[in-house]
C-alpha cells in the first residue's frame, strides 16, 4: 500500500516538472533588444539613412527616441517581439507610424535590429546582429611605491634629496 502510494507521489511529481519545462518553453526565454537608427552603408551597393527621429513604442510603454547615429533597448521575454515605430525620416516631415512584429531567436540573448534596414524590407542578415559587448582590459595593478614602512613615501626618492629620509 505505501509503496504504491511513494510510486503515485513520484509519478505526480514528474508529471508536475514536465509541466513546468512545457511552460517554460511556450513562455520562451529572456531576450535584450537593441534598436539602431544608424545609416547601413554599401549593402548590395545602396546606403540606407538613418531616420531623423524614430520613437520605440513596447508593451504600450516608450522605451528609446532615438536620433541619428542612437541606440536604444528594451527587455523582451519570449519569441515574438512586438514595437511599435514612429518615424520621422527628415527634419520637418510629418512622422509616420508602423507596427513590427519580429521572431527572435532561441539561441541569442543580445539582439541589434538596424531599423534603416528593416524598415526598407532587407532580408534579416542585413538588418539583424548579436550583440557583442565589448571586452576592456582592466588596467595592471603599479607596483606602490618604496616609501617608509607605513606607506606614506612617494616612492620618487625625495626624502633623500631633502635630506629627511634618515629622520
Amino acid at each position: 500500500m505505501k509503496s504504491k502510494r511513494r510510486i503515485l507521489f513520484i509519478l505526480l511529481t514528474v508529471l508536475i516538472l514536465a509541466a513546468v519545462a512545457g511552460c517554460m518553453m511556450v513562455i520562451g526565454r529572456g531576450h535584450t533588444v537593441y534598436f539602431d537608427n544608424k545609416t547601413l552603408e554599401g549593402y548590395q551597393g545602396q546606403d540606407y539613412k538613418a531616420y531623423e527621429r524614430v520613437v520605440v513604442t513596447v508593451k504600450g510603454e516608450e522605451v528609446a527616441k532615438l536620433g541619428k547615429r542612437d541606440r536604444g533597448m528594451s527587455i523582451w521575454i519570449g519569441q515574438n517581439f512586438k514595437m511599435t515605430l514612429e518615424v520621422t525620416e527628415n527634419k520637418g516631415d510629418e512622422p509616420w507610424t508602423q507596427e513590427v512584429s519580429i521572431k527572435l531567436p532561441y539561441s541569442v540573448d543580445g539582439i541589434v535590429i538596424n531599423l534603416p534596414a528593416y524598415l526598407a524590407g532587407l532580408p534579416e542578415e542585413a538588418w539583424f546582429s548579436e550583440f557583442v559587448p565589448l571586452v576592456t582590459e582592466e588596467p595592471e595593478e603599479e607596483e606602490p611605491g618604496t616609501g617608509d614602512e607605513f606607506g606614506l613615501g612617494d616612492g620618487l626618492g625625495l626624502e633623500d634629496d631633502l635630506g629627511i629620509g634618515d629622520i
